[in-house]
């Protein structure tokens, strides 16, 4: 059995920051876990964007504080994103993530999983492992 508090993936090699500032993933279960789905709670700051495409990785999550934003760029729908608000990225779609007036706290699940310090590249995407 995995137990594992996000105290003690704060500040450790499980908790990875945007080179911007953007956001912060906090990675509780990777690949190397053998679970087939990595788990993370992930910040995202207060009046940012940033480009997502996770070509390689269907995800979903789960917004459990906080308020901001999605807008796909194939359509350039936008949805609000608040606590309750589940949002599932099943067609890989490329979208603008967005904080509004205060930092979202994020339950995100990754299929197939993060080996852990995986960061977007320019495009948007995670490199597949």
């Amino acid at each position: 059995m995995l137990v594992r508090h996000i105290d003690d993936i704060k500040s450790s090699e499980h908790e990875v920051h945007a080179p911007n500032g953007n956001w912060t993933s906090r990675r509780m279960l990777l690949a190397s876990d053998g679970m087939g789905f990595s788990f993370h709670e992930t910040i995202i700051r207060e009046g940012t964007e940033t480009l997502i495409w996770y070509k390689n990785h269907l995800e979903a999550v789960y917004c459990v504080e906080g308020e901001g934003e999605i807008e796909t760029t194939v359509d350039g729908k936008v949805y609000a994103i608040n606590p309750g608000t589940m949002y599932a990225l099943n067609e890989h779609d490329r979208h603008y993530l967005r904080g509004g007036g205060q930092d979202m706290r994020l339950v995100c699940v990754f299929n197939p999983p993060v080996t852990g310090q995986e960061v977007h590249l320019p495009d948007g995407s995670y490199a597949l492992e």
